[in-house]
């Protein structure tokens, strides 16, 4: 398959989780609010998924053969973090929709941004490790890291906007659907 066309599908799909934190996140965002976090959160969330990509090719290339024999631990331990940060974001947003409460993970502080950014982008980080470890060079990570930087960047402003909207709609029944589709997503990435 072209190197271009595997970028686009693989950086659709990286950008699957990014879509679902920054929809879920932003229910109970005003306009206003949203117009001033949008490009933001959708920066960090690009950069984070980018940089991991990145990390994990060049994990891989720098010690491809020291270690892999232990690839299915390091996924293992990744795939446990993605699950444990998701919970932590799922579970609290679920909480705050029970409580009826917006004081958490709304994206509108940088621990939070970071957080979500972070708890997305494990598979990304685990795609470029498993990429080295299959001896992909520079010219094709290139093209997937371009892929994955603009399709999250996306990604989290179509989730946004979208968030919003539902939110403004359902209110925080909203929150709390997000935060069991959030808590959902973590339970998928363990299995």
């Amino acid at each position: 398959m072209n190197t271009w066309v595997s970028a686009i599908l693989l950086g659709l799909s990286l950008c699957a989780d990014c879509f679902a934190v920054s929809h879920c996140s932003s229910f109970l965002m005003s306009r206003e609010e949203l117009r001033k976090k949008v490009w933001t959160v959708a920066a960090v969330f690009a950069v984070i998924q980018t940089g991991l990509l990145l990390g994990g090719w060049a994990l891989g290339a720098f010690a491809n053969g020291l270690i892999s024999g232990y690839i299915g631990h390091f996924e293992r331990i990744a795939h446990m973090i993605g699950f444990l940060l998701l919970l932590y974001v799922g579970g609290a947003m679920f909480l705050d929709g029970v409580r009826s409460k917006s004081d958490h993970l709304n994206l509108d502080g940088f621990r939070s941004i970071l957080i979500g950014g972070v708890a997305t982008s494990i598979d990304a980080a685990v795609v470029g490790l498993s990429m080295a470890m299959d001896d992909a060079k520079w010219t094709n990570i290139a093209p997937l890291a371009l892929s994955v930087l603009v399709f999250t960047a996306l990604s989290v402003v179509v989730g946004m906007l979208s968030g919003s909207f539902v939110g403004r709609k359902l209110g925080y029944s909203a929150r709390i659907v997000g935060g069991l589709v959030l808590i959902g997503l973590g339970i998928n990435i363990l299995l």
